[in-house]
């Protein structure tokens, strides 16, 4: 990282660190880990992990900050355009580490931020470990507690944008549960623990390193008011065990990478220079890696013929006359439904034409041999982009028998066209990833909630050249934003109008879909691609 200015506060660094006592010192690589020394700390007392991607919002005085979304920033070839900005937090127990995450997010006022803890990353024990844990005989703050492998890999794979799964330790019986959970990269990760710096590897991957550097008496009032408070403790056993087991774990492990550190940030969260610094160098990187998705693929393919990867359903004289009835604006909401149903029906019929077939030979009640053909795969699923591609999932089930039904909710910023998080809400069948999917969405537009759900699919492990995007009315933008971001997507429609008007409607379109089709109101400046919550 580039030399950053010295503000009062802040101690700063460049390609000189700064240890304990303030002395420049150079940038000498640790070995993988630091030197093993056995404390005998006792274990920390709280139930489960707490993965700080959960809940999956932290809302400020100006936005929603969505803590397990994804960006939507990504190239013409659908991969992520710029990996994500990781920023290292390091301090001590009570340090107050995790105030200045959440002081760092609201001051940055970006949408899309993952929290990761290291509280997450303790190793699974042996059975001997485990009789010492529950003597209280097992560090648990030494380095060797830690499961750096997965770590390592699970932050590599949150920076390059893609899923992981984050287990859940339970301290109670010193292991990780069943259930893992689910977390989406993101345009910020700010990764969290004692250890944050000890890894060389981790170091790598971190692109800012910040030290949280509190007194150690406020770190100690800090413990004893939370231990007495909420577990219960009185205040001789949590001064021995500080003093026994804490302290020696920071002086020995966690102090000496404060050297590491770009930034060293005194008193916490209340160092509000420092936190005002960190977000000005966090905005510059974010400015150069953003990425507007519709208005770079918009123009870089305007007046380029449709893509080959679309099929368009027949304008036949009946397709045109449930067009004319359905695009009616006077038409009742009764013979929207009821012609709108139908329209899908052939589409999905159609869709069902491009899955992957092979011969097969049946004998009929005549004794004779027929020559006909057969699907050729493991399963076919389809997924409903809600609330309006839901509406499909009835004309799926008529054609396709026992089919499985996922569903991804999808938010549209409606200032940009641009989902402003891709994932309030998801359901994907188990074993997808070997499925044939058919994702189903009414209306396409800009095509920025579609791309969404394909990436969402993509990153549990569906092959791109198996799903088709199957929708009533797309754009030509929508189109190419789909087609060229995902070449192997098939895209099926009944119809692609020319335009989107500058608040992202389809022209001439259909209007709401959902709120024809559901009864209910648009809101004023409604987008075709918006997605509300489901009704069910």
């Amino acid at each position: 990282m580039s030399s950053l200015p010295n503000y009062s506060g802040a101690r700063i660094s460049g390609c000189w660190t700064l240890t304990s006592d303030g002395r420049g010192s150079g940038d000498g690589s640790l070995d993988r880990l630091l030197p093993s020394v056995s404390t005998g700390l006792s274990p920390r007392k709280r139930t489960t992990s707490q993965c700080k991607s959960e809940p999956p919002l932290l809302r400020t005085s100006k936005r929603t900050i969505y803590t397990a979304g994804r960006p939507p920033w990504y190239n013409e070839h659908g991969t992520q355009s710029k990996e994500a900005f990781v920023i290292g937090l390091c301090g001590g127990s009570a340090s107050g580490k995790t105030t200045v995450a959440r002081k760092i997010i609201e001051a940055l006022d970006v949408p899309w931020v993952v929290l990761l803890s290291m509280d997450s990353f303790y190793k699974v024990l042996s059975s001997e470990q485990q009789t010492r844990a529950a003597s209280n005989d097992y560090n648990f703050d030494h380095p060797d507690a830690f499961d750096f492998d997965l770590l390592t890999h699970t932050l590599r794979k949150l920076k390059q944008g893609k899923s992981v799964k984050i287990p859940v330790y339970d301290f109670t019986t010193h292991g990780r549960q069943k259930d893992w959970k689910t977390v989406y990269g993101a345009s910020v990760i700010i990764f969290e623990g004692i250890m944050a710096f000890t890894d060389k590897e981790l170091l790598q991957l971190l692109d800012m390193k910040i030290f949280v550097d509190t007194d150690s008496d406020i770190r100690l009032v800090r413990r004893l008011r939370r231990d007495i408070t909420e577990r219960g403790r009185d205040i001789e056993g949590v001064i021995k065990q500080y003093n026994k087991f804490v302290k020696p774990a920071f002086e020995q492990y966690i102090e000496p990478t404060m050297r590491l550190a770009d930034i060293v940030v005194p008193r916490g969260g209340g160092n509000m220079v420092a936190i005002d610094l960190i977000v000005q160098h966090v905005h510059s990187q974010l400015e150069e890696r953003e990425l507007s998705v519709r208005a770079a693929l918009a123009s870089a393919h305007q007046a380029q013929p449709l893509p080959q990867t679309l099929s368009v359903l027949e304008s036949t004289p009946q397709v045109k006359g449930m067009h004319t009835i359905i695009r009616n604006k006077e038409t009742s909401r009764d013979e929207f439904i009821f012609y709108s149903k139908r329209l899908m029906r052939l589409l999905i019929e159609r869709a069902l034409s491009f899955l992957p077939s092979q011969p097969h030979i049946v004998q009929t009640p005549q004794g004779e041999d027929y020559e006909g053909r057969a699907f050729h795969g493991k399963r076919i699923t389809g997924v409903s982009i809600l609330r309006a591609g839901e509406t499909m999932e009835p004309a799926l089930r008529a054609v396709c028998k026992d089919v499985r039904i996922g569903k991804i909710l999808i938010q549209t910023n409606q200032d940009t066209g641009e989902p402003e998080v891709q994932l309030h809400y998801l359901r994907l069948p188990k074993d997808i990833s070997e499925d044939h999917v058919i994702l189903m969405d009414c209306t396409v537009s800009t095509g920025a909630a579609a791309m969404m759900a394909v990436r969402v699919l993509l990153d549990h492990d569906v092959q791109e050249d198996k799903i088709l995007l199957v929708s009533l009315l797309m754009a030509e933008m929508g189109v190419h934003s789909v087609a060229y971001a995902f070449p192997q997507v098939k895209i099926i429609t009944t119809a692609v109008d020319k335009k989107v008007n500058d608040l992202f409607h389809i022209i001439p379109g259909i209007g709401n879909f959902g709120d024809r089709y559901f009864g209910t109101d648009a809101p004023p400046d409604w987008s075709d691609d918006e997605i509300d919550e489901p009704s069910y």
